[in-house]
Parts: C-alpha cells; structure tokens; sequence
C-alpha cells in the first residue's frame, strides 16, 4: 500500500507539472495560429475579397481549434451586430495575459471597420504585434515551460523520498 501511495504522489506531482508546461505550449500554440488566421486574412481580403464571416469559416480546423473559441465568438458578433465584450469573447482562454487579450480584442474590433488598403495595413500591424507576443510567448514556454516539467518530476521524487 506504501509503494502504490509513492507512485499516485509521483504521478500527481509530474501531471501537475505538466499541466502548467502544457500551458505555455497553448499560449505559443494559439499566438502561432492567430498570426496564421491574420495573414490569410489579409491575403483573402485583398485578392478574393469575400464577405469576413466567410473568411473565418474557410480558416483551417485545426488552428482554428488553437484559437480557444475567440473565432467563433467573433463570427456570433457579426451575426447579431452587438457589443464586442472582452469577458465573452475569452471565456475559453484563460491562458492569455490582459494586455495580450486587449490586443486581440481590438484586433476584433478593427476587423471589417475600414478599406482594403488600410484594412490589411492594419492587419499587418497587428500581425508585428502578434509576432512580439508570440517571442515572448516562446522564450516563456523554453524558460518556464521545462523549469515547470522539471519541477514536477523533482518534487515528486522529493515526495517519494519523504514516503519511504
């Protein structure tokens, strides 16, 4: 009974630092995917110039799924046409920093406002924004990502230790 407690504390510990490695990796993960969602936004709206609900839904499923809802939130503002509200549109992305949600938000909220020489000027702005974020974003998870993983596994064998 003794050595099956060493191996749940062990296990809980490592999960533990897992779980804060793994957030770091979504952080990059969904500033990675933002950045993508940009760029084909600004490619799509001068070349094929098709309506923005139609944009967002032709984006790639799979960073979509990075972009922790904030896509499909948008694209319920655009139906119905009311407030953009930053508690809404990051239920789902706890992950994110405020200064980084206040960036997104009003990435949103440029989106569809101008023409297209100054609408894809500013994308690209936003684009350079992003990318500053996303470094940051990767020296935090190099940094923080594998100190949290280790931490985990250390403090796990420390609890095994304690046990026998």
């Amino acid at each position: 009974m003794k050595y099956v407690l060493i191996v749940v504390v062990f296990c809980v510990c490592v999960f533990v630092g897992y779980v804060y490695s793994a957030k770091y990796a979504k952080r990059k993960k969904f500033f990675d995917s933002l950045i993508l969602f940009a760029d084909k936004l600004s490619l799509d709206i001068n070349f094929s110039r098709e309506r923005l609900k139609i944009l967002l839904l032709n984006f790639d499923s799979k960073n979509r799924k990075n972009l922790l809802g904030i896509d499909e939130k948008f694209l319920d503002y655009l139906d119905r046409k009311s407030e953009l509200s930053k508690e809404e549109v990051f239920k789902n992305a706890t992950i994110l920093k405020d200064d980084e949600k206040d960036t997104v938000l009003l990435f949103l909220k440029t989106l569809g406002r101008s023409d297209v020489e100054n609408q894809t000027k500013e994308i690209q702005n936003f684009v350079s924004r992003f990318g500053e974020i996303k470094e940051k974003c990767d020296v935090e998870q190099k940094k923080y990502g594998s100190l949290a993983l280790k931490l985990g596994v250390v403090a796990g064998l420390f609890g095994a230790v304690i046990l026998i």
